[in-house]
């Protein structure tokens, strides 16, 4: 897997390995879920933003799942997990997760090889029918069945939660 990365094709071919069901979606690069939404894909999942934050001594990494049109509090989010919150950098981000900006997702978890990244996710995308994420370049959509998107949790090795915030 060359640099021990998984780029899309390999995250692609894990999953097919693993017996976990996507469609796929090509469309041009996007950065920000306005643009994402202005492609009009065609994908069924939940729009989600992916927000990678670390508390303030960066001991303490998270990756946050929420739906796009909510505006969050990392403040409020970070009380009910008992952190002060900011975003990552670029360099965590490229280092931990292996991703750049904009093409940030839970299939970055593949490349956190230490498990230090907990995935946290919304309740509400954890109750959609379908979800949606880029393997790992933000010119692909896999859309998921969430029941294929579970299987994937434990893949991960990462710790995760449902919360409502």
């Amino acid at each position: 897997m060359g640099s021990d990365k998984l780029q899309t094709l390999d995250v692609k071919s894990y999953l097919i390995q693993n017996g976990i069901n996507f469609e796929l979606f090509e469309h041009n690069a996007v950065f920000t879920c306005d643009e994402g939404k202005a492609e009009n894909i065609g994908a069924k999942g939940i729009e989600v933003k992916n927000l990678f934050l670390k508390d303030q001594k960066s001991r303490r990494f998270y990756l946050l799942v929420a739906p796009a049109n909510l505006a969050v509090n990392l403040k409020a989010l970070g009380f009910m997990l008992k952190e002060n919150l900011k975003f990552a950098n670029e360099e965590n981000l490229r280092t931990i997760l292996g991703l750049s900006p904009g093409s940030v997702s839970p299939f970055g978890l593949f490349n956190d090889h230490e498990n230090v990244v907990k995935l946290i996710l919304r309740k509400s995308v954890g109750e959609s029918e379908f979800v949606q994420f880029h393997p790992n370049l933000n010119t692909q959509t896999m859309d998921l069945v969430q029941s294929e998107f579970r299987k994937c949790l434990p893949l991960f090795g990462n710790k995760f939660d449902f919360i409502d915030f």
